[in-house]
């Protein structure tokens, strides 16, 4: 296989760290966008030490934590999130937490990519874990069409300290649980068993109120091309409880902190 070939291989995934990571499509892909720029310049950039894919993860990892928070210059190099210039972000233990929880790394390949050891990846790792326990608990709608997987995610959320809603299992039951009670946060499978589509169900509700949304799909590899609107946080099928309660903190961070900055906008 080429090393373009292997390259292509590794990128949905690399772009669904990065979305995580950042907290939206357009961020994410940019970043991503700016380590393919950085590897076709120098091809010896791809370090292989533990693979290509961590390679890449690795590199993209440089590019992420070289731009300055406070450094204006770069932030108009490279495209940045407003939430990442948030003073109270730490970005190190979110990144190790999602390299092992989200992307399925060893400790050992998470300490490489980031460049310190196993020992403190394990601090950092536990130090997101913190983090999210003191999230504050929100209302779950669930979208899935799937009765052991609903039930399964159910379990999940009620364990992470969240309480459900209800479960829809179709775009019309979606809509009617929604409109009765308004969710703060919704888990919804893409594709519904009777033809329609938990994707355009959020994106109704969206047109009526903002709420973080995690997709799950069996077919992840679909919806990561950054070639059309996409979803910034996504869950591939079968999935882990650790890889569900890792995505859904991060969207519930990111919203949390948008909603921090409404009144000091307003105020300036």
């Amino acid at each position: 296989m080429s090393r373009s070939q292997l390259v292509a291989e590794h990128l949905p995934l690399l772009r669904r760290y990065a979305r995580a990571l950042t907290g939206n499509q357009a961020s994410g892909d940019a970043y991503v966008g700016a380590m393919l720029e950085a590897l076709l310049q120098d091809p010896a950039l791809l370090e292989e030490q533990h693979g290509p894919r961590a390679g890449l993860f690795r590199l993209f990892t440089k590019i992420w934590n070289s731009v300055s928070l406070n450094d204006d210059s770069d932030i108009a190099t490279l495209p940045m999130p407003s939430e990442r210039r948030l003073s109270n972000i730490t970005p190190l233990p979110r990144q190790a937490f999602l390299l092992l929880s989200l992307e399925g790394f060893s400790e050992e390949e998470v300490g490489w990519i980031l460049d310190i050891d196993v020992a403190e990846t394990r601090m950092l790792a536990d130090t997101a874990g913190r983090e999210m326990a003191a999230e504050i608990a929100t209302d779950v709608l669930i979208i899935e069409d799937e009765t052991f997987i609903a039930m399964d995610l159910e379990s999940l959320v009620k364990n992470l300290g969240h309480n459900v809603i209800g479960v829809a299992r179709t775009h019309a039951d979606a809509i009617a649980l929604a409109k009765n009670r308004k969710p703060g946060l919704i888990l919804a499978d893409i594709q519904l068993a009777d033809g329609s589509s938990g994707l355009d169900a959020v994106n109704e509700l969206l047109k009526v109120f903002e709420v973080p949304v995690v997709f799950i799909t069996a077919y992840p590899e679909r919806f990561l091309t950054g070639e059309r609107p996409e979803p910034a946080f996504l869950i591939s099928k079968p999935f882990q409880p650790a890889m569900v309660s890792a995505v859904a903190s991060q969207a519930l961070f990111f919203q949390r902190n948008s909603r921090n900055r409404v009144p000091r906008a307003a105020a300036s």
